[in-house]
């Protein structure tokens, strides 16, 4: 019985195993654990659903003997499947796959127990080979995870009951004899990978040399510094063992010397310069004052984790080098340092726009330009000061990926372009402005030109509505827009020249959250769209203030605040694009416009700069409109707005063209825009409280230039 290391498994549908286990049954010393009902509840709790062939497959019935217990447990795939459930995404399903087919070979079960029982607990590999001659005795206890009922078992065997315990369909296997020369080929054969933790120098000689002859990756961790050593021989079938530490004596050799004349070698192997000072100073007082080195639970557990790394690397064949690495755990305490606060950002000084001569007609309406919408807060303008008239020219080298053809932009020029007309009608002049293509450095500019008299006494009474113009984040409230209400906003649109057309019914806004929030996780997943959306935030303290969207405006709360730092991540988001994950990612857009009162969709014949520029100056007229109205206007930019053909929208997120492809031509039907319309800025409309801050400009100078 004391080498009986593996669990027998019946399956009831086999009529030898359902009299055996029968059998058991009838035995009075037997003891009966049946916990399937929780674990196919668990399993039915899974997410994604399983299918029906996992959660309709016959459970099995595990004999320990050693413990003289049968466990009722999940058939093979459904236990498998739910054990290591867990481990997702850290470890993907068709990782595990992967790694399931790889078989891990473990010499030396003290420090070697815990590497183990890791790799197997994980779903690492799928067999395990054990070797150890040595017993469990009492003083092994402070590393080993074993109980007093296991002294005097031997190592392999305690640690495969452990795995069985664990996993009872887990292939182990046991040479409680050690290895040996005659015996370490049969062990080594067929093995991926090899961990070796063996006390004696020469028996790590005699492993190593077989193991890179069958070229075999070794690793090693030593509970000594948090060391952990590896050699790839498997890419390097010629280098030689142990880094080539001991020069060129073979294992027969190593085992003729002195315990004395091996002290050297030993410590060139662990390295002494770099140890830890207490394992250093006991170096000295092994054979006086201590029977052996010391070794601590800790420092083993980091070992296992290094390992088990280290291993999942080799399996899935990610880069690995040959060589070593210390995982110092007091060291890296003794670099404790207090935490950035990530809490919500602090309030930082209000923006402020320079003084301007209170007669000076042009400044004012350069001003009123520069204080329009546009994408990101980009202000992708220059605004370049006459006197008798504003131009407002595009500025590539403001724009970014989503802004298609300056379409995007165009758009805000339009804006300004109305800005500037309602600051000149407000003081008493009449605005002319002409849309003109450029050339590259400027593709579109707006000509505002002033002549005195005949103001338009409509847009002069927008005035001060223009200057509280905001955008608002928060959620609001949907409350059914009045009749006049929806007047008033069609009619500022049509008064430019385009076209409002508004979403109130809750289906259709349901529908238009679910496209929105699609082309918000595309946004994400897309590796140049994620980082511009984020470059585009602004925190407190940063050095580019009055551009880009201050943090506190997205009405977050603080945790959602904290999750910003997970979500800017662009590795993170590289792994949820792999996975075809991220569902989530287009949550707050779904919430927020699926609640909104309106989602008012400004289009505009035609498909030239000069046609969004027109559409441009609709929206800022129904935006401004919609505050007069009281209602919480915040723009809505999916990554498709912009995209007019396939080209592009490959240029957008090569990986996800098809799928906003798809979204655009959905989202079209949905506001019922004919073939001739192009989208110029989704606004989501809603009763909301004011927003926390306000976006802020540049200040003067930095987008005007008067003419030279």
């Amino acid at each position: 019985m004391t080498d009986v290391h593996t669990a027998t498994v019946f399956d009831t549908t086999v009529p030898g195993d359902a009299a055996r286990l029968a059998e058991l049954r009838r035995d009075p010393g037997t003891e009966i654990v049946d916990t399937v009902a929780q674990q196919r509840a668990e399993l039915a709790a899974l997410r994604p659903a399983v299918t029906a062939d996992i959660a309709e497959e016959p459970p099995r019935w595990a004999y320990y003997p050693w413990r003289r217990t049968v466990a009722a447990v999940l058939g093979p795939r459904a236990y498998r499947l739910l054990r290591l459930d867990r481990n997702r995404n850290l470890i993907a399903p068709d990782e595990l796959d992967v790694l399931a087919r790889l078989r891990v070979g473990v010499v030396g079960l003290s420090v070697g127990h815990a590497i183990a029982h890791t790799l197997a607990t994980q779903g690492l590999c799928g067999e395990l080979r054990l070797a150890d001659f040595d017993q469990i005795d009492l003083s092994n206890l402070n590393r080993v995870p074993a109980t007093v009922l296991d002294v005097g078992v031997n190592k392999a065997v305690v640690c495969a009951r452990r795995l069985a315990e664990l996993d009872p369909y887990l292939p182990v296997t046991v040479e409680p004899a050690g290895l040996t020369a005659d015996t370490v080929d049969g062990f080594l054969d067929g093995l991926d990978v090899l961990v070796e933790e063996c006390d004696s120098l020469d028996a790590k000689v005699l492993v190593r040399t077989a193991a890179r002859a069958r070229g075999i990756p070794v690793l090693m961790a030593t509970s000594s510094g948090g060391l952990l050593d590896v050699e790839r021989f498997d890419a390097e079938p010629t280098r030689p063992v142990l880094h080539g530490l001991l020069g060129d004596i073979d294992a027969a050799q190593l085992a003729g010397l002195s315990t004395k004349e091996k002290v050297p070698r030993v410590l060139r192997v662990i390295d002494a310069a770099t140890l830890p000072s207490r394992m250093a100073a006991s170096l000295v007082e092994v054979g006086s004052t201590l029977t052996t080195w010391p070794q601590l639970s800790s420092e083993v557990a980091v070992g296992a984790a290094s390992v088990a790394e280290a291993v999942r690397r080799i399996g899935l064949g990610e880069p690995l080098p040959s060589g070593r690495v210390r995982i110092d755990i007091p060291a890296l305490l003794d670099g404790i340092t207090e935490p950035e606060d990530q809490g919500r950002p602090q309030d930082a000084a209000p923006a402020g726009r320079g003084p301007r001569p209170a007669d000076d007609v042009i400044a004012a309406v350069a001003d009123a330009a520069g204080r329009a919408p546009s994408g990101g807060n980009s202000q992708p303008w220059r605004i370049e000061e006459r006197p008798d008239a504003v131009s407002i020219h595009l500025d590539p080298a403001l724009t970014s990926a989503m802004d298609v053809g300056f379409r995007g932009s165009a758009v805000a020029v339009g804006a300004a372009a109305f800005n500037a007309r309602v600051a000149a009608a407000a003081r008493g002049y009449r605005a002319h402005v002409e849309f003109r293509a450029g050339d590259e450095r400027y593709p579109l500019s707006a000509d505002v030109t002033l002549a005195a008299g005949d103001h338009d006494p409509r847009l002069a009474g927008l005035f001060d509505a223009m200057l509280r113009r905001e955008t608002n984040r928060h959620q609001g409230t949907r409350t059914a827009l009045e009749d006049h209400t929806v007047a008033a906003l069609t009619a500022a649109a049509e008064t430019e020249g385009a076209r409002l057309r508004l979403l109130t019914d809750p289906n259709d806004l349901s529908g238009a959250a679910s496209l929105l929030a699609a082309a918000d996780r595309i946004r994400y997943l897309t590796p140049m769209l994620h980082a511009q959306m984020f470059d585009e935030l602004r925190w407190p303290g940063d050095p580019r203030p009055d551009t880009g969207i201050d943090v506190r405006s997205l009405e977050l709360d603080d945790a959602d605040v904290v999750l910003l730092d997970i979500l800017r991540r662009g590795d993170v988001m590289g792994h949820l694009a792999r996975w075809d994950a991220g569902g989530a990612l287009g949550e707050d857009s779904f919430t927020k416009v699926a609640a909104a009162a309106a989602l008012g969709v400004v289009t505009v014949e035609g498909r030239s700069l000069a046609d969004y520029a027109r559409a441009g100056s609709a929206v800022e007229a129904v935006w401004i409109e919609a505050q007069e109205q009281g209602l919480g206007v915040q723009p809505v930019s999916p990554v498709f707005l912009y995209a007019t053909d396939r080209q592009e929208f490959t240029a957008l997120s090569p990986r996800f063209a098809d799928a906003l492809v798809d979204l655009q031509y959905t989202f079209r039907q949905l506001v019922s825009a004919h073939a001739e319309e192009s989208l110029a800025l989704v606004l989501r409309l809603s009763r909301a409280p004011s927003p926390s801050v306000t976006s802020r400009r540049r200040g003067e100078g930095e987008h005007s230039s008067p003419m030279t």
